[in-house]
């Protein structure tokens, strides 16, 4: 009998075309997987509790959770000028001295951590939204800006919106890193074969939908149904990256960078040497 792994992620288009092929069962002959998926916000939220073997988080938010999580080294979101946006809905809100609420996806999103790093965190007064509801807040009126993640980074100025700061190329700037953005965590807990396991199966999944995106396309489509098609590939082709296939040293070294950065204000995040499960 297959080993049941419980498998938590986001039904953005670039996690359901690295999960695809496990999804639907085209990859893995040693464990089985129960899926959940939930929006980042819910992700971070539900690695605190421990609950999945196996569950995408904000890199932001993993850092708290190194006692319970290590990384795996394949199906990240890192790279350049893949970084969340500060946007606004009228050009005089460009001047940030004029913004006092601020909509973010997340406390523990990694975007939520870009705006402390540009801004220190008592600038604004902060709204937790899930990320799609955030532009509509700001049209509202219940906040004067938001951070924007995802898709909504390619279609904001069509809708009329302005971007304040590209938090991501801010980060590029100040440490010349790639943005650690998120990645799949896996339980320290569970036996080192399975762990190898696990891993095995994330890269073929990956190596699968590279190699022949038609297997997985309809199950990508199905959780992208209110994404333009082109939109929908302009996510994958920028979060899926080289090191979503593989992390490279300077992924490592960003890693490790955010892990510091945020250890030096909260003592419980913990250091540790083994925090990737280099399988």
């Amino acid at each position: 009998m297959k080993r049941k792994i419980s498998l938590a992620y986001s039904p953005c288009p670039n996690d359901t075309y690295i999960f695809g092929g496990i999804a639907l069962g085209l990859v893995s002959d040693q464990l089985h997987y129960d899926i959940t998926l939930g929006d980042v916000g819910l992700l971070n939220s539900l690695g605190t509790q421990s609950s999945f073997d196996v569950i995408k988080m904000s890199y932001h938010a993993w850092a708290y959770l190194t006692d319970e999580y290590q990384m795996l080294p394949f199906g990240s979101a890192l790279g350049f000028g893949v970084g969340p946006l500060l946007i606004a809905d009228q050009q005089e809100m460009v001047d940030v001295g004029k913004i006092h609420r601020v909509a973010i996806p997340g406390k523990f999103t990694t975007a939520n951590m870009l705006l402390d790093f540009a801004y220190g965190s008592n600038l604004f007064e902060k709204e937790v939204m899930i990320f799609s509801e955030i532009e509509a807040a700001i049209s509202n009126g219940e906040v004067d800006a938001g951070v924007i993640i995802h898709e909504n980074r390619f279609t904001y100025q069509e809708r009329g919106y302005h971007c304040i700061q590209d938090l991501g190329q801010y980060w590029e700037t100040e440490t010349k890193l790639p943005i650690p953005l998120g990645g799949i965590a896996v339980k320290r807990s569970l036996p080192d074969g399975t762990k190898q396991a696990i891993c095995r199966d994330l890269q073929e999944s990956i190596a699968l939908a590279d190699r022949d995106f038609d297997l997985i396309r309809d199950y990508v489509k199905r959780y992208a149904q209110d994404m333009d098609v082109e939109i929908m590939k302009k996510h994958i082709d920028l979060y899926v990256n080289q090191s979503t296939r593989g992390l490279s040293k300077e992924d490592i070294r960003s890693i490790e960078y955010l892990l510091t950065h945020i250890s030096k204000t909260n003592q419980h995040v913990n250091l540790h040497a083994d925090w990737l499960a280099n399988y």
